[in-house]
């Protein structure tokens, strides 16, 4: 198969498990962490949910200390260059996920930002279309988008290391269900747009070193 046979596959599978998951999943699984004591919620899950939350500021600081390094005229290494992939990748991933927040416009599974409309709160369950706003970002997960991002590109780059990546992937998508800041297909959904921008990133850097 090639990359794009393998992409779209992918994205069968994953649309198939988003479309089950919003039927048949995503209500009972929040109503069930919701039925959770907040105590566990909160000790137990949230800490996992602030993992990817060093990523962005890093990616910005990375890029720029290596673009310097560049600028001075100097090789860089392989491990340098990976860096710089997983922040172009993070960067971008950021970009699509909060264009396709606005576009699916889905309320989230509980109440967070100015008593913004939810499952549990109202009953809200659904999509918005093009509505925009802090209170319909439920859908994709940007800390699932996020994470995935910067952990494929490593996945490509140091196959080695897959299991203490898979490990870090398992604990964010845990830690979201867990304190109920995302439905499964939000997760799902973040999950696959990470992979594939990953993969985009690292596949465009191959083609473009294979032409110099």
């Amino acid at each position: 198969m090639s990359a794009m046979q393998r992409w779209l596959a992918a994205l069968a599978l994953a649309t198939v498990a988003t479309i089950i998951s919003y039927v048949w999943l995503d209500r009972p699984l929040a109503l069930f962490v919701h039925g959770l004591a907040p105590t566990h919620k909160h000790a137990l899950f949230e800490p996992l949910t602030h993992i990817p939350d060093p990523l962005i500021p890093a990616a910005a600081i990375v890029f720029i200390a290596i673009g310097l390094y560049a600028l001075s005229g100097r090789a860089l290494s392989r491990f340098p260059r990976v860096l710089v992939l997983c922040s172009l990748s993070l960067t971008m991933g950021e970009a699509v996920k909060s264009q396709l927040k606005f576009l699916f416009g889905r309320t989230w599974p509980e109440t967070w930002v100015n008593n913004n409309p939810s499952f549990i709160h109202d009953g809200a369950y659904g999509f918005n279309w093009f509505h925009g706003g802090s209170g319909f970002a439920s859908f994709p997960s940007g800390h699932m988008t996020a994470t995935c991002a910067v952990i494929s590109v490593l996945w490509i780059c140091y196959p080695r290391l897959k299991p203490a990546f898979a490990v870090a992937v398992l604990a964010v998508a845990i830690g979201l269900l867990g304190a109920d800041f995302h439905f499964l297909s939000d997760v799902i959904a973040g999950s696959f747009l990470g992979v594939s921008i990953g993969w985009m990133t690292v596949l465009l850097s191959s083609r473009w070193a294979g032409e110099g």
